[in-house]
C-alpha cells in the first residue's frame, strides 16, 4: 500500500489531539455526575415544597376572583388564595395596575408570563445539556483509550489493554448514568413547570377579565 505524502504527519496530529482530549473528557464526566447528583437533590427539595393545585382548586380561585368588585379586593383575594408565592407575586403585579389600558395590561401580563417561561427554560437548559452531552462524553471516553489499547495488544502488552478497557467502561457508565439522571430531572421538572404556567395563565386571564369589568363599570348618577 502506497502511503500518501503527509498522511503519517496528519495521523500523528490526530492521535495527539484525540489523546489530549481524554483528561478533559474525564473531568467533564465527573463534573456532569456531580451536577446530576446535586440537581437530583434539588429536585427532591423542590418536590417537598411544591404546591400542587387541582383543577377544582383553580376553579375555586377563579370563582373567588370573579366576585371581586375592585382591584384592592382582587389583590386581597389573590393573597389569601392557595397559589404559590411566585404566582401570587405575578398576579398581584397585574392587578396592581388597574389604570392601564386593556391592551397595555394584556401586554404587561403577557410579558410577565413570558418571563416565567424563560425562567423555566433556563432551569431546564443545564439538565437538558447533561442529558445530551453525558453519553457523548462517555462515548468519547470509550473510544479514546481503545486506540492505544489495541496497539498495545498487538505488541503483546496485555496490562495496557486492560487499563484502557477499564477506562473505557468507567467513562461509559458515568456518562450514561449522568445523562439518565439528568433526563429524569428534566422530564419531571418540565411537567411541573407546564402545570405551573398553565395554572398561572388561567388565573392571569381571569384577573384581566375582572379588571376590565371593574374598569368599565359606570356608576349611576345620583338621584336615579
Amino acid at each position: 500500500m502506497v502511503a500518501v505524502p503527509g498522511s503519517e504527519f496528519l495521523s500523528s496530529i490526530l492521535h495527539v489531539v484525540s489523546q489530549s482530549l481524554l483528561i478533559p473528557v474525564i473531568v467533564g464526566l465527573l463534573a456532569f455526575m456531580i451536577y446530576a447528583i446535586v440537581a437530583f437533590g434539588g429536585l427532591l427539595s423542590e418536590y417537598s415544597s411544591r404546591i400542587r393545585l387541582s383543577t377544582e382548586e383553580i376553579e375555586t380561585i377563579i370563582n373567588d376572583l370573579s366576585r371581586s368588585r375592585s382591584s384592592e379586593e382582587l389583590i386581597k383575594t389573590v393573597q389569601s388564595s392557595t397559589l404559590s408565592d411566585p404566582q401570587k407575586e405575578i398576579v398581584v403585579k397585574i392587578a396592581s395596575n388597574p389604570d392601564m389600558g386593556s391592551k397595555s395590561r394584556e401586554a404587561f401580563a403577557r410579558k410577565l408570563l413570558e418571563a416565567e417561561e424563560l425562567k423555566a427554560a433556563r432551569s431546564l437548559e443545564k439538565t437538558d445539556m447533561v442529558t445530551r452531552l453525558g453519553p457523548t462524553l462517555g462515548l468519547m471516553g470509550t473510544l479514546i483509550p481503545m486506540g492505544p489499547g489495541l496497539a498495545a495488544l498487538g505488541a503483546g502488552d496485555v496490562n495496557t489493554l486492560a487499563q484502557a478497557i477499564i477506562i473505557a467502561f468507567d467513562t461509559t457508565v458515568v456518562g450514561i448514568g449522568a445523562g439518565g439522571v439528568a433526563y429524569v430531572i428534566s422530564k419531571v421538572r418540565r411537567r411541573w413547570y407546564e402545570e405551573y404556567l398553565s395554572n398561572l395563565e388561567a388565573v392571569a386571564e381571569s384577573v384581566l377579565e375582572v379588571l376590565e369589568s371593574v374598569k368599565t363599570k359606570t356608576p349611576y348618577p345620583s338621584g336615579q
